[in-house]
């Protein structure tokens, strides 16, 4: 089976490879190591209460690529979980419904709405869920989720996104289709991403992410914290979790955020 890639211009092709070398490490594990030693990582304090926490990892990622923040979440004192997703490819509403399931689960075991994390497509499968189900939520964050603009991809993501349509049509099933891209169920999920957030939330985004669009990161509903992270590096990056751990805690007590 052969698979056609769009052709492309010399400077994208430069783009993705910087790209590629900048992702290459947090995605290969690389940058665990630093984020361990960093005093994100050895701040003491558990804040989180047992208040539980579902983590999502990005598209095609599965719940092992955002393992180290699960385990930093747990230090400090939240009950994480993945999302039980597999790898995260295939049709939004059954991600949706399958995600649903999975935070009511873990809202009735820690006795309580809980938190949402969400990487890339993580995040706005998150922020659908957060429209949909408010009374399950706390708070949500998104890491690099392009919530205004889906489709706003760059570098590698270029390449990937039309094989990976590109292999749907040829019959490989559980991908991404075109239903996904412009049909019914891209309106379905354009009405989550737009609507009002019931909850509050927190938008993180890179200008250096590589695979999204920063300006689609920036939901109009959620805080703005900009940091200096890769697309792949957010899961690792101790800029992220500095960002993270006052949001999380304030949303564990109640306490908003001023």
């Amino acid at each position: 089976m052969t698979v056609d890639l769009p052709a492309l211009p010399w400077p994208a092709v430069q783009r993705i490879v910087r790209h590629v070398g900048r992702s290459l490490p947090p995605a290969l594990g690389l940058t665990a190591p630093a984020l361990v030693r960093h005093p994100v990582w050895r701040a003491a304090g558990a804040d989180g209460g047992g208040i539980g926490v579902v983590v999502a990892p990005g598209f095609a990622g599965a719940d092992a690529s955002m393992g180290m923040l699960r385990r930093w979440l747990a230090r400090r004192g939240y009950i994480p979980t993945g999302a039980g997703l597999g790898i995260n490819v295939g049709c939004t509403e059954e991600l949706v419904d399958r995600l649903e399931r999975r935070v009511a689960d873990h809202a009735a075991r820690t006795g309580g709405p809980v938190v949402l994390v969400g990487h890339s497509r993580g995040g706005m499968l998150a922020r659908i869920i957060a429209v949909r189900r408010p009374d399950l939520v706390r708070g949500l964050a998104m890491l690099g989720s392009p919530v205004l603009d889906p489709l706003d991809a760059g570098g590698l993501a270029t390449v990937v996104l039309p094989a990976v349509v590109r292999l749907s049509e040829l019959g490989v099933r559980g991908l991404v289709d075109d239903d996904c891209l412009t049909g019914p169920c891209s309106a379905a999920a354009a009405v989550g991403l737009a609507a009002p957030l019931p909850v509050p939330a927190v938008s993180i985004y890179s200008r250096d992410d590589g695979v999204v669009g920063w300006r689609s990161c920036q939901d109009p509903e959620a805080e703005w914290v900009e940091v200096a992270s890769s697309h792949t590096g957010m899961g690792t990056d101790p800029a992220v979790y500095a960002a993270l751990a006052p949001r999380l805690s304030a949303w564990a007590s109640g306490t908003p955020q001023t």
